[in-house]
């Protein structure tokens, strides 16, 4: 699928009900899109365009500011990794690494299943529990490569 299916117009048309500008709806639809497809597609943004009265490229323009929006397929899973400076001093490119090797993928890549994607990320605001990363937007902190094969199996 990639416009928003009939139930989630619905719901699309409820959260532009609660702005005072229908625009300021962009990021919540944005994510609904992401919900429903996985990733927010072209003729997702278009749709969005059209029910917000804006043009596709301003939904682009908000969408692609942001990291946490996709634009291709991404695994079930998105572990991004924190590679900014406190992570980095305590070991965050060498996780990487780890990562890389135990998924058998790049940065930025998907597991052959389509279980897992891999992503270099940036901070992540978690410094005092460096290397930190986020798997589908959830935390965990002071990762060693242990701790990530653990995560990935549990996964």
């Amino acid at each position: 699928m990639s416009r928003l299916t009939d139930a989630n117009v619905a719901i699309a048309n409820e959260i532009i009900a609660r702005y005072p500008r229908p625009k300021s709806a962009l990021i919540p639809l944005l994510h609904l899109s992401q919900e429903q497809n996985g990733w927010v597609t072209d003729d997702a943004m278009k749709h969005i365009a059209e029910l917000v009265g804006v043009t596709p490229a301003e939904v682009l323009g908000t969408a692609s500011f942001y990291e946490m929006f996709k634009f291709e397929p991404v695994g079930k899973y998105v572990i991004n990794i924190c590679g900014t400076m406190s992570c980095a001093l305590m070991g965050a490119e060498d996780l990487m690494h780890h990562a890389e090797e135990k998924l058998g993928v790049k940065m930025g890549g998907t597991t052959a299943d389509g279980l897992i994607t891999v992503e270099r990320a940036e901070c992540q605001a978690a410094c005092t529990e460096a290397p930190c990363l986020q798997t589908n937007y959830r935390y965990s902190f002071r990762v060693t490569p242990e701790s990530f094969d653990a995560l990935v199996d549990d996964l």
